[in-house]
């Protein structure tokens, strides 16, 4: 039986279960994108991806379960995250209420409601187009939460118009794209590399834990990683963990697909972000 989990390692097993190994106010930040609900049916084909690059697994909650799901895995980040800590949680608007009654019902304090705003490509013939994802910035203690102001940008920068490039980047609408990884092999879901940079640059120092309790391909593990912040992550989906782990092990940010017959990949470096 595990009696500990160590950092700087990842886990193929479910988070709720996998959470209960971690001591209590242990954790500096969480990131992380947990299920939809939304019966997602993320299969290769979905949005006009090639068939052979994306990995099938995603696993879903049943709607009616959403809610007694994000209260227990939230129960138990709440135990685990320090005082001094924060987590963001990623949701689409479907779902969202149930996260929110949970975060109230736990006890965390929200700090912002972050609009990500992205261009999603499906096109609609009777609603408007859903181009934004909803992030939660909430924490235990919030006069002791970790907030780093000017860690991306000075004091004093301006942009060319001679606007406040730290007032800017702060503000509550974030517009980053998404990834595409072009001809690479993938999961269905994944938050861009830039998104991940951001909140770690704001809410977390060098060497600081990092959970996420919903790796999918490793995106969180990776950045931190690459950003010298130590990483904890759970998936249960066994080859999501594989590609992470793979990942992780070869510091590899992405592998392309160069002959679609004989699968030969070019490995792109940790550090090569862009598509």
């Amino acid at each position: 039986m595990m009696k500990k989990l160590e950092s700087n390692s990842i886990y193929n097993m479910d988070c709720i279960e996998g959470m209960k190994y971690i001591s209590d106010n242990t954790i500096d930040l969480v990131i992380t994108d947990p299920p939809f609900a939304i019966d997602f049916k993320a299969n290769r084909n979905n949005y006009h991806r090639t068939a052979s690059r994306v990995m099938e697994g995603y696993s879903e909650i049943p709607k009616e379960e959403y809610y007694d799901f994000t209260f227990k895995w939230m129960k138990q980040i709440f135990r685990v995250l320090k005082d001094s800590g924060s987590m963001y949680v990623f949701s689409g608007w479907n779902n969202l209420k149930d996260i929110l009654v949970a975060i109230d019902e736990l006890g965390f304090i929200t700090v912002n409601h972050i609009i990500w705003k992205y261009q999603f490509g499906v096109v609609t013939k009777r609603k408007f187009v859903t181009s934004h994802y909803h992030c939660l910035y909430v924490c235990k203690n919030d006069k002791k939460r970790k907030f780093f102001p000017y860690s991306r940008y000075g004091k004093e920068e301006e942009d060319k118009d001679g606007g406040s490039l730290h007032y800017m980047d702060k503000e509550d609408v974030w517009i980053i794209k998404r990834e595409y990884w072009t001809g690479d092999q993938k999961t269905p879901t994944k938050l861009p590399a830039e998104l991940i940079k951001k909140i770690l640059m704001y809410s977390s120092e060098e060497g600081d834990i990092v959970l996420d309790p919903f790796l999918g391909s490793g995106q969180v593990a990776i950045i931190s990683k690459m950003m010298k912040r130590q990483y904890i992550g759970f998936e249960i989906v066994k080859k999501y963990y594989e590609f992470a782990q793979k990942r992780l092990d070869k510091n590899i940010y992405r592998f392309k697909v160069v002959n679609e017959s004989s699968k030969n990949q070019t490995l792109l470096p940790l550090f090569d972000t862009e598509d």
